[in-house]
């Protein structure tokens, strides 16, 4: 056998963590959202999303669609124990695991006698003990796991070969694989490219054309469920953020700035407890007419240091003045990966 990939993605972890105190709110539409103006969906029950509520969706829209919906404020400190419970369980179970989230994780399973047995029985470890459900996808390689485990929620438990996603999954738009967003499945139908099939038999050449020549030919590979992905066992942050959604705009650095402290205050935080430091430091100002704008600077050395990343952030959320009232604040320290040896080795990827 060649490589054997599992992908085991919670169902709906938020809500299946909610009413495992909540049992009572079983069988009914559950919501875990905010309260606020614009708070949004973080995780809807099964029975909440017949109504069409989804992650993301505006938590406004999401009462008036779903009237008789639950709704309860989001515990991400509990849902990061229930997590650390969860990986505990699969990493007990299989020496090869990339966690890849809260609710997901990658196994690798290659080389390993009866794979499909060894995932059930991951799948029913979890259930037991810790009374949450989970979907399992197994293929040859991520992308084609990653699919399964979607295929069949929630308790799924899907095997495909490539061969099998192609064909199960080609009359599907190319917006149904991770990797291909709205915009370049918007900019494919346009070219006439409404399924994966058609995507996967469109020549490289003239996909080059269309999106350039390393884009145009992956869009193919990924319709065609090619992936030479490794399950990695060690993921480090790349970075750490914090960001807030206003209920009502704000404008002026006078009202913004105190925001900033607040948000840099608990980044940091989170950095000295799990002991990582970044020497990239950045914004994100999102204005009332939805443009983002993005700031960043790198200093000399990483840190995690409150003065150091919010004298730094203070000075580009000045330099930058917004001109219209702010919608979202964010602040981030990147280059985590990098470590100490960041200064010698004077290299980085600068993201925000």
């Amino acid at each position: 056998m060649g490589r054997v990939i599992a992908h085991l993605d919670m169902d709906a972890f938020y809500v299946s963590v909610e009413l495992a105190r909540r049992p009572e709110l079983r069988g009914k539409p559950v919501v875990v959202a905010g309260s606020g103006a614009r708070a949004v969906v973080t995780t809807a029950s099964y029975e909440a999303r017949k109504f069409g509520v989804f992650s993301a969706t505006p938590a406004a829209w999401a009462r008036r669609r779903c009237p008789d919906a639950i709704f309860i404020p989001p515990d991400f400190e509990h849902y990061r124990a229930r997590s650390r419970e969860v990986m505990a369980v699969l990493k007990e179970q299989v020496e090869r695991v990339e966690i890849v989230g809260l609710d997901e994780a990658y196994l690798d399973l290659t080389g390993i006698d009866r794979p499909k047995a060894a995932a059930r029985r991951v799948k029913a470890a979890i259930q037991e003990r810790t009374g949450l459900c989970c979907s399992i996808g197994i293929g040859p390689n991520k992308l084609v796991a990653k699919m399964a485990s979607d295929a069949e929620k929630p308790d799924g438990f899907v095997v495909l070969s490539r061969e099998m996603a192609m064909e199960r999954f080609g009359p599907k738009p190319p917006g149904l694989v991770p990797g291909i967003g709205p915009k370049t499945a918007e900019r494919l139908k346009q070219h006439g490219i409404t399924t994966l099939r058609h995507l996967a038999q469109t020549p490289d050449t003239q996909l080059a054309e269309m999106f350039g020549g390393r884009l145009g030919p992956h869009l193919a590979r990924l319709a065609r469920f090619e992936d030479e992905r490794e399950v990695e066992t060690v993921r480090i942050a790349k970075s750490e953020s914090r960001e807030t959604t206003f209920e009502t705009d704000l404008r002026g650095l006078d009202a913004l700035e105190p925001v900033l402290e607040k948000l840099t205050g608990e980044l940091c935080q989170t950095l000295v407890k799990q002991e990582q430091s970044g020497r990239t430091i950045g914004i994100k100002v999102r204005l009332d007419d939805f443009s983002t704008h993005t700031r960043a600077k790198s200093i000399s050395e990483p840190t995690n240091e409150l003065d150091t990343v919010l004298g730094v952030a203070r000075q580009l959320l000045r330099d930058f003045d917004p001109p219209r009232p702010v919608r979202l604040l964010g602040v981030r320290v990147a280059g985590l990966d990098e470590g100490r040896s960041l200064a010698e080795a004077g290299q980085l990827e600068l993201a925000l």
